[in-house]
């Protein structure tokens, strides 16, 4: 059991880093202890691959300095909200015990996302029933439940319940979305364009986080939403 003060999860290796990455930072430096899960490899990305893609993840991660980054299995593109899917991410839950748990858009362009957020809050929430029985590496685990799941904003404008000011942590959020470099603009790259390897993808990442800041009176900031009030 490690538990964690914070564990962000992902449906694709980079969801974290380019949403979120900056209240990971953040909290970390405050002395909490921040963890990534990503629920796919990212497979079906249409430039790099898994192995490369687990690659990036991990050097992203050393520039984070989370505790621990992990894995499931489920299938990029075709994973579903079922029990296979939902034990998964019980077991993880179960096993770092993060007291906050951020997740995916609620609703996005990519279909995984909005799924993602779903399966995620609903699992966030089965991990604290008892009469289900889960074990890690043969050890039987014990129910838990995060005190709080909150979903970042992705690629759609989502107006924000709560925003984070991540102003000093900019700087580091960039380099460590700029280690999945595969899936980013480079001239000598030979892959096919997507709508995130267009030149111009950093400065719109950067403009939605000086939109998020402008909002609370700060230079960047993250947006967050919830589906229940705010204790």
């Amino acid at each position: 059991m490690q538990n964690l003060d914070l564990l962000a999860v992902g449906v694709h290796p980079d969801d974290v880093e380019l949403s979120c990455g900056g209240t990971i930072l953040k909290h970390i430096a405050a002395g909490y202890r921040c963890g990534i899960l990503d629920l796919t490899m990212g497979e079906l990305g249409t430039r790099g691959s898994a192995e490369l893609r687990m690659k990036e993840a991990a050097a992203a991660a050393a520039i984070l300095g989370v505790t621990i980054r992990d894995h499931t299995t489920l299938a990029d593109g075709f994973f579903q909200n079922n029990e296979a899917a939902v034990r998964q991410i019980i077991e993880k839950i179960r096993l770092y015990r993060p007291k906050i748990v951020l997740c995916n858009a609620i609703a996005d362009r990519h279909p995984d996302h909005g799924r993602a957020a779903q399966l995620v809050k609903e699992a966030c929430f089965y991990a604290g029933l008892s009469k289900i029985e889960t074990e890690h590496k043969g050890n039987p685990q014990t129910a838990w439940r995060p005190t709080a799941v909150y979903h970042y904003t992705q690629d759609y404008y989502i107006k924000p319940d709560f925003t984070v000011d991540v102003t000093p942590y900019f700087d580091k959020k960039m380099e460590a979305i700029a280690a999945f470099a595969s899936q980013f603009h480079s001239a000598d790259s030979k892959e096919p364009l997507t709508p995130i390897s267009n030149p111009e993808f950093f400065e719109q990442v950067k403009a939605k986080m000086m939109t998020a800041g402008r909002e609370i009176g700060v230079v960047y900031a993250e947006g967050f939403t919830v589906n229940r009030a705010i204790g």
